[in-house]
């Protein structure tokens, strides 16, 4: 349990030292040539990767960012050819980095990218499309934004079912209470489509359980710190009314577990979600009761994917039908039954994948 501390007092540093790595990596690259803003996309046998996300201390980036870099060593190039745009959480940054990378390789470049939340990806997706490169984004677009209606240029979008996993964890959670009591709710960012669907399954189960008394929801934007205050502030608020935590991330379950122990309490009922090792871990353990795994290792790896071989002309978008433009990425649920196994075939060792088949571990 220390590491949970520990986690909470690193992630400033981490953060300062992320953002010159982020500088370093679209800065650093050397130049090619590239076609200039607003011309036609064309192929390219070499176009320049990058990921763009949040931030590479939470461990669910950083598994995202293994499989980007898995799947550039599966091109016989260095990590290092890997180019990380680090946003921390900011949709202004996120979109001025892509920018600035459009600006010096313009067509050249195969970009996957979370667009932080869903209003900015269709002007990161417009800046892409006029440029004539091309991108894959996960997680975080509207409903009227799709692939087709911008030909080659946006690749693809993945997202993750969210509401049937969260109102599974907070079925899991539920029961342990013996189905009664106050309970809270810890959310990501309020504009993020995974924060909107893991509330929405949570509220999902509370209709099948009526002596669970709701008492409290707050976003903590999937922040460890930020997730340790709204957990003291709640305790400070409901005190031993709170008889289990529903979380929407690992990353926060990870503050609200440091703030129950500062204030005592060991044996509190959490849930969360995104299947991170350290959660993996402490479910093993029964110190989270269940957590939901996406995948990220395999996301981040197919996402680059997609975006490269349309750059290369591997494969045409258009070509592809909708469902394999806009699909669903994977969800396993693990709880302290299955942590073990689980953690022995997805934690110890990331599975070998062939990063050309690219919809294999699509939901259907």
């Amino acid at each position: 349990m220390s590491f949970i501390k520990e986690y909470v007092e690193r992630q400033t540093l981490h953060r300062r030292n992320l953002l010159l790595m982020s500088a370093y990596g679209l800065c650093g690259a050397v130049l090619g040539a590239a076609a200039g803003p607003g011309r036609a996309g064309a192929v390219t046998a070499n176009p320049r990767i990058a990921w763009s996300y949040r931030d590479r201390t939470n461990p669910y980036w950083n598994a995202i960012v293994s499989g980007g870099n898995a799947f550039v060593r599966s091109l016989g190039m260095p990590e290092s050819a890997l180019i990380n745009l680090i946003n921390e959480g900011s949709s202004e940054k996120s979109l001025a980095d892509i920018q600035s990378l459009l600006s010096r390789y313009g067509s050249g470049v195969a970009l996957a990218v979370d667009p932080n939340d869903m209003p900015n990806c269709r002007p990161v997706v417009e800046a892409v499309s006029k440029a004539g490169a091309y991108v894959s984004t996960i997680w975080n677009k509207t409903d009227d934004l799709h692939p087709w209606d911008f030909g080659d240029n946006y690749v693809s979008h993945m997202t993750w079912s969210d509401v049937g996993p969260s109102e599974q964890t907070a079925r899991v959670l539920f029961d342990a209470m013996g189905g009664k009591g106050g309970v809270v709710h810890l959310g990501g960012i309020a504009s993020n489509n995974p924060a909107i669907e893991r509330l929405a399954g949570f509220r999902n189960a509370l209709k099948a359980y009526p002596n669970i008394q709701l008492l409290a929801v707050q976003a903590a934007d999937w922040d460890t710190q930020k997730a340790n205050q709204v957990m003291s502030g709640f305790l400070t608020r409901y005190g031993d009314s709170i008889k289990g935590v529903h979380c929407a991330s690992d990353t926060m379950a990870y503050g609200v577990i440091e703030a129950l122990r500062a204030e005592g309490i060991e044996d509190m009922p959490v849930v969360s979600y995104d299947g991170n090792p350290q959660a993996v871990e402490l479910v093993t353990q029964g110190k989270i009761l269940a957590t939901v795994f996406t995948n990220p290792y395999w996301a981040g790896g197919i996402t680059a994917a997609l975006a490269y071989y349309a750059a290369t002309g591997a494969f045409k978008p258009s070509a592809e039908p909708h469902e394999h433009r806009e699909f669903l990425g994977p969800t396993i649920l693990v709880t302290t039954k299955d942590a073990r196994e689980f953690k022995a075939r997805y934690i110890d060792t990331n599975p070998q994948y062939d990063w050309k088949n690219f919809w294999a571990l699509a939901s259907k």
